[in-house]
């Protein structure tokens, strides 16, 4: 039988002990002491590690952290069985020790951005190392307005250093695709078909907006900005732009986020049977034409159909557009409804038809009207003295 192990020894194995760091991973931890040149944190069990001191005095000299209080720092190296910490390089004067090891490691640095010169930024690194960050490693999108970056603190990883320390480049990319990346796996599980979600505008296009939710992008086609067509994305939508949307299709493989405003809105088809009633009076506006007739847009997202025989009235057309042009508004009665297949037949009201035949009519003899010997000039002919000749009878 095995004899039971004393209090002591299940209170060491309570703590979780960690012998072995990789270069660059980051801990949470507590500091325990400090030295005149040291601070000393609690990395869990009995291992202790230590960091430079340099790195948390303040313009006045004075340690800007007390024992108890939690720090997040990064795995150096390990010495004599010591292991050697940081916090973010760039803040004191132990930087310059601490760049090539943050370069090999892949360590995140802080950095001014001073001022922009050919091919991208001079960044400044603990106040005084220079370097170069393209314009292309600075942000996962295209920079339009480089100015908008001089003057700030951002964060960044050495992609690049020579022995002396002295070519070093930058990249800034790299840290927030990796930010994109932690937020992709944890919105994976989050994000389904049919969500609604809050986002803002990042950009227009001529084929839809590209919308951020939440540290990813989504795109939100033209298609789906409303239940009416949209001309001009630039006239509906600004950049920053807060929207609520739907999300309609989820493709992780391809990157691929498909939102949907539309979809938000009322649709204007649940109550058509109601608002446009078999028989019932509209007027709307021609919203575009083809060869069989001429849609018109009674509101948007409702579009009817005006078939061309209703345009015609005995008189031949090549296409609508002969008697009829777009954005103009009409007079129309509804035929027959369909909400199922979202069709609406239309045609002409008595008025509109008067009006055709009189203004509209004369518009189309006077473009059929070639000269004087047209068939439809002698056709109008004929029936105007078959009529006289009836009415003699």
């Amino acid at each position: 039988m095995n004899e039971e192990k004393s209090f002591e020894e299940l209170l060491d194995e309570s703590f979780v002990t960690k012998d072995r760091f990789k270069p660059g991973e980051k801990v949470e931890a507590a500091v325990v002491k400090t030295t005149p040149e040291w601070v000393f944190i609690d990395i869990g069990g009995k291992s202790e590690g230590y960091i430079d001191k340099r790195e948390f005095l303040d313009e006045s000299g004075n340690c800007a952290v007390r024992e108890g209080e939690k720090i997040q720092a990064y795995f150096l190296s390990s010495r004599n069985q010591e292991k050697l910490f940081t916090t973010r390089i760039g803040k004191g004067a132990s930087a310059l020790g601490h760049i090539q090891e943050a370069h090999r490691s892949g360590i995140p640095v802080e950095g001014f951005v001073e001022k922009e010169i050919k091919g991208g930024f001079e960044i400044k690194i603990s106040g005084t190392i220079r370097c170069f960050c393209p314009y292309s490693l600075m942000d996962v999108r295209k920079i339009k307005n480089p100015a908008e970056y001089v003057g700030m603190h951002l964060t960044f990883t050495i992609i690049e250093c020579d022995e002396k320390g002295r070519n070093i480049v930058l990249s800034r990319r790299a840290i927030l695709e990796k930010e994109l990346a932690t937020k992709r796996e944890s919105l994976k599980t989050s994000l389904s078909v049919g969500m609604k979600v809050k986002g803002a505008v990042m950009s227009v296009l001529p084929f839809g907006a590209f919308i951020d939710i939440g540290g990813v992008q989504g795109l939100l086609p033209a298609s789906e900005i409303g239940w009416g067509r949209v001309k001009d994305i630039g006239e509906v939508l600004a950049v920053n732009q807060e929207l609520e949307l739907e999300i309609i299709n989820l493709n992780w493989g391809a990157d691929r986020i498909t939102l949907s405003l539309k979809k938000t809105l009322p649709d204007p088809w649940e109550n058509v049977f109601d608002t446009y009633p078999e028989g019932s009076h509209h007027t709307g506006t021609i919203s575009h034409l083809k060869k069989f007739g001429a849609f018109v847009t009674l509101e948007p997202g409702v579009d009817g159909l005006v078939h061309v025989s209703e345009l015609q009235k005995g008189k031949k057309i090549k296409h609508p557009s002969d008697v009829v042009k777009e954005g103009e508004l009409i007079a129309v009665r509804v035929e027959k409804v369909d909400a199922e297949k979202r069709r609406l037949s239309l045609v002409l009201t008595e008025s509109e038809r008067e009006e055709y035949q009189g203004e509209r009519g004369g518009e189309y003899r006077h473009i059929m009207e070639g000269n004087e010997s047209s068939l439809g000039t002698l056709g109008d002919i004929l029936r105007k003295k078959m009529d006289s000749t009836k009415g003699k009878k």
